[in-house]
Order: structure tokens, then sequence, then C-alpha cells
């Protein structure tokens, strides 16, 4: 079959076009990496180990376990949000140009900047990276009232809350969306409980992965993961530019963990870790699969619930579960290797992401 049929194809379009966007988003980021990193060796924006948990007490293990990594240098997530941000305005004013120029009209199909699938979830992507970058800048130089720098965890919550309650209010009122759905059962309608489910979805997605974002490519190879196993999702919805979009972010992500992976070139900061924690939360909301996200990000739930556990049994017993927490650092703690923890984490990913896309493709009729 000749390229040019294949080219008519509506099916094969869209899936190539999914593909192509993933590939470009992974050689933009490839490309891009080494220049930041130079940047963030110059000017030495490295991170400060921290010596005192959440609080306020010393910690043990940690400070230990990383001292090596401190002055690493940090802000690394503005590789990601940077290249998928810089991607979707060329596939839409650029790309065109290039297809009338190479006479290839499948050129000017890569566009996925589409006003009802990917202006919020890039505008998440966007607003989170930035409030991430200046909590990081703070870190670095030691600003703030935090003990080391940085933003108080109560104004990144409130920014956060911030960004969430926009993107519910535009679902709710400007959207329409008040749907739940149910994978196999169906959908129904909670009516005002909508806005504050799309809170707490979003504060968990982003709190969460800020937590789990505290090992040499750990949450960048669960998002790289879960990004992938959504642009799926979008596609059976038939959410093609959401679908490109979400494998553009996957491909950058790609591009990120080939120097994040241990002993890690630079970290992914705030600036990467809210912003895609963020944007995740819009992307399920938008597939209507908040279920399954937390089937997907399974390790959200162990990482952020080992913390509550954690600081629960230390204010009303005064004793701790956990050697350390998050939970990845327990089992730093106890002797795991740091690699073995990220890998393990990883296949805990593969396999929780295809029980949620098994649960998701077939609970979609009903």
């Amino acid at each position: 079959m000749e390229f040019a049929q294949i080219q008519t194809i509506p099916e094969v379009v869209n899936v190539i076009k999914v593909m192509v966007t993933g590939v470009i988003a992974f050689v933009a980021a490839f490309l891009i990496a080494p220049v930041w990193t130079h940047f963030l060796y110059k000017y030495k924006i490295g991170i400060k180990i921290k010596k005192t948990a959440v609080d306020g007490k010393k910690l043990k293990h940690v400070s230990k376990l990383h001292a090596h990594k401190n002055g690493t240098p940090t802000m690394g997530g503005v590789i990601v949000w940077v290249t998928v941000g810089l991607l979707a305005i060329t596939s839409q004013y650029i790309f065109p140009l290039i297809a009338q120029w190479l006479d290839m009209n499948f050129v000017a199909r890569l566009d996925f900047l589409s006003r009802k699938q990917t202006y919020l979830p890039l505008f998440a992507l966007v607003a989170g990276g930035v409030l991430g970058l200046f909590d990081d800048i703070a870190s670095v130089r030691g600003w703030g009232k935090n003990k080391g720098g940085g933003i108080r965890f109560a104004m990144r919550f409130w920014w956060l809350f911030a960004i969430a309650g926009a993107g519910a209010w535009w679902f709710y009122s400007k959207l329409g969306w008040d749907m739940l759905h149910i994978p196999g059962v169906g959908d129904f309608a909670i009516g005002m409980w909508y806005v504050p489910l799309f809170i707490f979805v979003i504060l968990f997605s982003a709190i969460s992965s800020n937590e789990t974002d505290g090992l040499d490519g750990l949450n960048a190879g669960v998002l790289t993961i879960a990004f992938a196993a959504f642009g799926m999702i979008a596609f059976m919805h038939n959410k093609v530019d959401l679908a490109a979009f979400c494998m553009a972010v996957s491909g950058a992500l790609t591009a990120f963990l080939w120097f994040n992976i241990y002993p890690a070139r630079f970290f992914m900061g705030d600036t990467g870790a809210m912003a895609l924690g963020t944007t995740l939360g819009v992307v399920a909301m938008l597939t209507n699969s908040v279920l399954v996200l937390f089937i997907i990000v399974f390790i959200y739930m162990l990482e952020s619930g080992s913390v509550i556990v954690q600081l629960t049994s230390k204010k009303l017993f005064g004793c701790k579960v956990f050697r350390a927490a998050p939970i990845h650092h327990h089992f730093e703690a106890i002797g795991w290797p740091e690699p073995k923890i990220v890998m393990r984490a990883w296949v805990l990913t593969m396999i929780t992401a295809a029980v949620g896309l098994i649960i998701a493709i077939f609970g979609m009729g009903r």
C-alpha cells in the first residue's frame, strides 16, 4: 500500500499522529536537555538535602543516605513542560507551513492543540510548572520561611487548590460536566459533587507526584508509564488530540529519564513533579477515568498513604510505623539499593497500568 493511500485511512492517520508526536517530543527534549543541564551546572542550581522533616524533627535516614546528592542540579522538569508547550504551539503554527512547503498534508495533521481537548491540560502543565519553578528557585537560594528555603507547603497547597478550583469551575460551569463513570457499571450524575471530586483528584495527583519524586528516575518512570496509558485511554475515547498530548508528555519524559536514571544527571524538581501530577489529574478528568487513575498510579496511593500513616502515628502515638516516609525511603533505610527500589516501582506501575487499561477499555460500554 502506498503512503498516499495510507493517509486516506483515518484510523491509521490518527495512530501515526499520536506515535509521531511522541517521537518528536522525545527528540526535542533530548536536544534541549544538554543545553538546560549546562545552564544548571554553570549557575550551580543544585538541591540542598533536607535535614528536617515536615514536622520539624531531624531526619535520621534520608539526610545520611542522600548526602552525596547535595548540589545536584534540580529544575530538570522544565525540559518536559517547555518541550510540550513549544511542540503544541509549533504543531499549530509551524507544521502547516512545513506541510505546504514540502507538499505533505500529513505534517499539518500533527496539530494537537485544540480548545476542547488540550487547552486545559496544557494550562495545568504550564501553570503547575511555573509554580514549581518558583518553589525550586526559593529552595536553591534559601529563600522563604521554610528551613533550608522554599515555599511553605500551605502556600503551595493553596496555589494548587486555586488551579484545581479553576479547572473544576471550567468543567462544571462551562463544559457542563457532572458525570462520574464507574467502569462496567455506568455513568452517574453527581451534580455539584463533581467540583470537590475534581479538586480532590488534582490535589491527590499533584501532591503524590511530588512525594514520589525522591529517588533517581522513580517518579519520571511512573509518570512516563501513566501518561502513555492515558494516551491509549484518550485514543479509545476518540480524543486523538488529547492522546497526542499525552504521548508528547510521555516522549519528553522518556528523554528526561535518559538523564535522570541512577546516578541522576539532574533532578525533576517541583517544577516537574507538581506540573506533571496536576496535568495527569486533569487528563483523568477529561477522559472520565477517575477511578482508573487510582489503579494506574497505585504507587501514588502507597507513597501518600505511607506519609499519612507515618505522620498520624507520630502525632497520636509518638512512634513511627516506617523508618522513613514516603515508603521508598523506608526501603532505602532497611538496605535496598536505590536502583532496585526504582525498578520495582516501575514494574509495579507497568502491572497496575495494564490492569487499569483493561478495566478502562472493557468498562467503556457501560
